[in-house]
């Protein structure tokens, strides 16, 4: 009997025991220090397990799996200091950002060198497999900065349809889930068909975490969720919920909330939560996340590999997306 594929919890604390070094020089000092910070906060690591996975359920995870792996958290994290700069966030993770630790024109040569060593990663790579790891990587790279623009976009416009928030979190967020689990896919020795289907879970489950987190950040438990209850409606997000009630609202509701959503402090959270009862904000997110989640699992059930196989990757879905509500 062949070994069981290894779950979540245990393919993390494989890829944790791998990663876990300095993977900088020593100097200039606050340069690397800057560039580590991040990386030693220890992370959900899901993007790298995500290509692990990938990578056994065709065959045993190989070295090169592992360097992709770095190569995706890296990059995963080096987005994340810039990010915070752009956003002027003081803390990711329970700790203070690179930019308040160490100033903005540091974190930003940090983010740099944390994007050259995930390149470095990727060289280490069998040749044979590069070319094609290093198209998604490099297709991944850019998507995910096309989709920070249009997040930054959006803050400044004043209506987002429901299609335009989608595509952005598509590109910000779905897609290194998705080039993840297709690179991992790839070094696996997946036929191509298997890559893509992979891709599309990836992207689906992307799209249904991020509604769940929209939804959880309205109406979630702030001592379960870890996130402070409304904080998005405080900084007068266009989420999906936001998007969704500027559809269904009418007349004087309509016009009720949006004057909610131009005062400032937390005494607009209730009224506003209560519009979203109303018009059934909360169902309705709760419905499109189980679209997308059942999308995923669709794409699952397509990927040619026995069944037993599949598990692993759907525990995992199921574990992402039920935090508590």
């Amino acid at each position: 009997m062949s070994k069981p594929l290894a779950e979540f919890e245990e393919q993390a604390a494989i890829f944790e025991n791998w990663f876990r070094k300095n993977h900088f020089p020593d100097r200039p000092e606050k340069l690397y220090m800057a560039a580590q910070h991040l990386l030693s906060l220890k992370g959900k690591r899901v993007r790298p397990v995500l290509c692990l996975m990938a990578n056994e359920l065709f065959t045993p995870v190989s070295e090169d799996a592992f360097y992709a792996a770095a190569a995706i958290e890296v990059f995963h994290n080096f987005t994340l200091v810039h990010d915070d700069i752009m956003d002027r966030a003081p803390i990711r993770r329970g700790s203070a950002t690179v930019h308040e630790l160490y100033g903005s024109s540091t974190a930003i040569l940090a983010g740099d060198v944390m994007l050259v060593q995930a390149y470095q990663y990727l060289t280490k790579i069998d040749k044979e497999l590069l070319p094609k790891v290093m198209a998604n990587f490099n297709e991944a790279a850019r998507m995910v900065c096309e989709g920070q623009q249009y997040d930054m976009d959006f803050e400044s416009q004043e209506e987002v349809t429901l299609e335009e928030y989608e595509h952005m979190i598509e590109l910000k967020t779905s897609v290194l889930l998705a080039t993840s689990l297709r690179i991992g896919s790839v070094i696996g020795g997946a036929g191509l068909h298997n890559q893509e289907i992979l891709y599309s879970f990836g992207k689906n489950i992307g799209l249904a975490f991020q509604i769940q987190d929209d939804y959880l950040d309205a109406f979630g438990d702030q001592s379960k969720f870890g996130k402070k209850h409304g904080g998005d409606i405080l900084a007068n997000k266009k989420t999906f919920l936001h998007i969704r009630a500027l559809s269904v609202l009418k007349g004087a509701d309509k016009a009720a909330y949006l004057e909610l959503m131009k005062q400032e402090g937390e005494d607009k959270i209730a009224p506003v939560l209560k519009l979203y009862k109303e018009c059934g904000v909360d169902q309705w997110a709760k419905d499109l996340k189980q679209k997308y989640f059942d999308a995923a699992m669709e794409n699952l059930e397509e990927v040619a590999v026995v069944s037993s196989r599949k598990q692993p990757l759907i525990h995992l879905a199921e574990f992402l997306l039920e935090r508590q509500k």
